[in-house]
């Protein structure tokens, strides 16, 4: 229905039914990888300049160490690369390798800057309740990823007893943590709805996830075939919450003054993906640990 990466309406690969994504892969040997590498650096390009029917679907863009950017998603990784790669400056070997990453650290030190909205000019925006906000389609994952990349570059600062140095100040790694946490809470309930984004969480949570197998009957209630037709055309529209409760899913989200309508048909704001609720996952064990460290002492 929506056309995004992961259509649940449609009896698409993301609602666990069988389909594209079902297939078994076998493990991988090193000289496996290695050919994929060596393919990669030898043919190098954009990949929708060869699958043209797939740019209007999932376009390659370039990044690296020339762009600064402020969003990190599904589709969009150069800050998490850039933050990997800045990890590294402690073991480059060479001037050059060095003077590489470096550039690379600028720019994932810009974007995690730019979530703190210590940026001069551009800075990730906020909802009046304080939520990082980069769009209306399934905002949650910018959330999501920003937090995580927070969180690990944090922990990176405080092993080498540094700070992160922004335009507008420097920033302790705490702070990072603290902010990080602040988005947690907000997906948690702590947010103008007082609603709960991840599924199952709290007593009030979206009760019309836009996903396949949550918004309709179980087989063993129904033992009537359900296909895909079926499952649009009796379930789809309904205005009753889903049958079966999508516990964990993280939907996309409110809309940028902090509103959620919880409607099965607005993917933007309803859908449920993987990729936004596996950061969440990151962000959660380092606060858990923060957490048992805080007990321990």
């Amino acid at each position: 229905m929506n056309g995004g990466a992961c259509s649940n309406v449609n009896c698409g690969a993301c609602s666990g039914d069988g389909g594209t994504y079902g297939t078994a892969i076998g493990p991988l040997s090193a000289s496996d990888l290695q050919s994929v590498f060596e393919f990669g650096d030898k043919y190098r390009g954009k990949y929708d300049s060869s699958i043209a029917v797939a740019k209007s679907y999932y376009p390659s863009t370039f990044g690296g160490i020339s762009w600064a950017i402020a969003e990190f998603s599904w589709d969009i990784k150069y800050a998490g690369v850039q933050v990997i790669a800045s990890m590294l400056m402690e073991e480059a070997e060479t001037k050059e390798h060095k003077t590489v990453l470096e550039q690379y650290r600028s720019k994932a030190e810009h974007y995690l800057c730019a979530c703190l909205n210590k940026n001069h000019k551009l800075n990730v925006a906020r909802t009046p309740g304080g939520l990082l906000y980069v769009r209306q389609w399934n905002n949650m994952q910018y959330v999501s990823t920003a937090t995580f990349l927070l969180a690990v570059y944090a922990d990176h600062l405080h092993s080498l007893n540094q700070k992160l140095y922004c335009q507008r100040g420097v920033v302790e790694p705490q702070e990072m943590v603290t902010f990080a946490k602040s988005q947690v809470d907000y997906r948690l309930g702590s947010n103008p709805m007082g609603i709960s984004y991840l599924v199952g969480f709290g007593s009030k949570y979206p009760q019309r996830v836009h996903h396949r197998d949550s918004s309709i009957v179980s087989y063993r209630k129904n033992k009537e075939f359900i296909g895909c037709t079926q499952g649009y055309n009796n379930w789809y529209g309904r205005k009753e919450p889903n049958p079966n409760v999508l516990v964990g899913a993280l939907v996309g989200g409110p809309d940028s003054q902090d509103h959620f309508w919880d409607k099965r048909g607005d993917y933007k704001q309803s859908e449920a993906c993987i990729y936004n609720t596996a950061p969440l996952v990151g962000i959660f064990a380092k606060l858990h640990h923060l957490e048992i460290n805080l007990s321990g002492s």
